[in-house]
């Protein structure tokens, strides 16, 4: 799901303070969808932005604390909410599940605020079973 193997986690576990995946009988463990999202996050910023280590774990400091001030600013941060994944990467019938949001439209072909929330939330689903499924 995130493109990275095992070691590199439990590497990544001991960098970053921030994920702590919970662990269960035999020691497996369960990423929550917020420990999914900074995967991606600090997988970004590794790999394709070229941070190390300590610098990721300094930008990882630096966005959440600037999104700890918003909220208590009372701004809306969207930031970790889009999961990433692909629209390769959902069932083929995805499009199909959501032609009752875009009835409101006028079958413009685009999608209401409430059609954008509900295709975060199938991801976030999909991402879910996936998890469930590779467990048993």
């Amino acid at each position: 799901m995130c493109g990275v193997k095992p070691h590199v986690l439990r590497y990544w576990e001991q960098e970053f303070t921030q994920l702590r995946p919970m662990k269960r009988r035999g020691n497996r463990r369960y990423y929550q969808h917020h420990e999914v999202l900074m995967i991606r996050r600090i997988r970004d910023l590794l790999y394709d932005q070229g941070f190390t280590i300590t610098g990721a774990r300094n930008k990882l400091q630096e966005i959440f604390q600037s999104e700890r001030e918003g909220r208590r600013n009372g701004d809306l941060t969207l930031d970790g909410l889009d999961t990433g994944a692909s629209d390769d990467s959902l069932p083929a019938d995805f499009e199909n599940s959501l032609d009752f949001v875009d009835s409101d439209s006028g079958g413009g072909g685009e999608l209401s605020v409430e059609g954008e929330a509900l295709q975060r939330l199938r991801r976030e689903l999909c991402e879910i079973r996936d998890i469930l499924t590779d467990s048993y």
